[in-house]
């Protein structure tokens, strides 16, 4: 069982989504001892075992709930009149889902995207900042984020992408953003936000949907122009209000 919970820090890396079964009481006889634990991936397959069978491949269905919900559940189970199972004990499941620390990309070390990498960490952000200019970024030593040097598009290719991942795009200029855009509307995340006026989201969503770089339900997706509206207007307050959906998407996730 120890071996079980080592392996819930790989769920963090694996890109489907998982929950964590633990049986915490018995009653009668069942074939789930409590303690017992199984991890159940979105895909649905598991890892350990609650007792196998019938008990089984309920757990495994409600576990499945949870994923989607990202709610916990505790349910007692009366394996006689609820699963027919001969053995006729009973036993409670927790049943929790395993949550992916919050990824944070952000495309553009320009003044707002520095001042959003400054910010996200104390929010729950586990934060990346990517630009292909060595020269615009920070000494290391002294920030709390990580810090690429690719050209965006490289480094888009060596992320690993889930439900657990928020990228924002705030590059130099209108063709980078484009760029970016359309390398990352067809990727799984939590959130996806650009930076623009109105008008030049305008000009965006007609160039892309006329060229089909991304449908239209791909492009309804994105947070652009990015943030929670109020009347930002340094690039500090910009990014405030960056970060300020940020936290709404991730905590109505959770």
């Amino acid at each position: 069982m120890t071996n079980l919970l080592l392996k819930i820090s790989d769920c963090y890396k694996d890109p489907r989504s998982s929950a964590l079964c633990i049986v915490t009481n018995v009653s009668g006889s069942t074939p789930g001892k409590a303690g017992a634990k199984m991890i159940v991936y979105s895909d649905g397959s598991i890892e350990g075992t609650v007792g196998g069978g019938s008990i089984e491949k309920t757990v495994i269905a409600d576990a499945l709930n949870v994923i989607k919900s990202q709610t916990p559940l505790f349910k007692e189970y009366n394996l006689k009149t609820d699963l027919s199972m001969i053995c006729g004990g009973a036993l409670g499941i927790y049943i929790e889902p395993i949550s992916k620390p919050a990824k944070l990309f952000i495309f553009g070390a320009g003044h707002i995207g520095k001042y959003i990498a400054h910010y996200a960490p104390d929010m729950g952000f586990d934060t990346t900042l990517i630009d292909w200019r060595e020269d615009i970024f920070e000494d290391p030593e002294n920030i709390r984020y990580a810090q690429i040097c690719k050209p965006y598009l490289e480094a888009i290719k060596d992320i690993s992408f889930d439900d657990a991942t928020y990228c924002v795009i705030v590059t130099p200029n209108h063709e980078m953003d484009e760029d970016v855009l359309a390398a990352l509307g067809k990727r799984t995340s939590a959130y996806l936000g650009l930076i623009g006026s109105k008008r030049k989201i305008e000009t965006l969503r007609k160039h892309f949907l006329q060229e089909r770089i991304l449908a239209e339900e791909e492009l309804n997706r994105v947070d652009m122009p990015i943030g929670i509206k109020f009347n930002a207007i340094t690039p500090a307050e910009i990014a405030v209000s960056i970060i300020a959906k940020l936290i709404d998407v991730k905590n109505t996730k959770a």
